[in-house]
């Protein structure tokens, strides 16, 4: 069966989980698998020497647990996630994965804050560490502009899809 999968990513709080909610509301079949779900234990997270418990890092994360729910989505697309599915059989399945690693710088007033130097200490560090891994991927990635609206986000991002999808549905048509 073939399947359409959208990855989200972005800087902590950058608004991803609220993107990934809102297309799955406009989208037929869509299920999402978020990041925030697979995080290990606080007392299994590293704290580094400013005292900051390392969340920013894939080792804070159980992937064997993401990777397994994302095998199963995979594996049965239409009925492992809870998912906006109007029944049609000829919607290819969708689902959206989105998670920490970090692309986007967005400024906000944070409740509660977060402690001084925390977001220029590690949060920053660890976006430009995993965006330079992203850059040497092949695979076709969409920059977001974070200084835009949610709006303006969710429209650009939801127009992308639309196109997209519409591209899968001929290719599957013709084969």
């Amino acid at each position: 069966m073939k399947t359409f999968v959208i990855g989200i990513s972005g800087v902590t709080n950058g608004g991803k989980t609220t993107l990934a909610k809102n297309l799955q509301k406009h989208l037929p079949n869509c299920s999402v698998i978020s990041q925030d779900d697979f995080f290990k234990p606080e007392s299994e997270i590293e704290t580094d020497t400013n005292g900051f418990l390392q969340y920013d890092v894939l080792e804070a994360l159980n992937m064997e647990k993401m990777m397994s729910t994302i095998s199963c989505w995979m594996e049965s697309p239409r009925h492992s996630l809870a998912s906006t599915d109007s029944g049609s059989t000829e919607e290819i399945p969708i689902l959206i994965i989105e998670g920490f690693l970090l692309f986007n710088y967005n400024t906000r007033i944070y409740e509660p804050p977060d402690i001084p130097g925390y977001f220029d200490g590690h949060v920053w560090p660890m976006y430009l560490k995993h965006r330079q891994e992203m850059e040497n991927i092949t695979w076709e990635i969409v920059y977001l502009d974070g200084t835009k609206s949610e709006e303006d986000l969710f429209s650009q991002v939801y127009e992308d899809l639309i196109q997209e999808l519409a591209k899968q549905k001929c290719l599957q048509v013709t084969t």
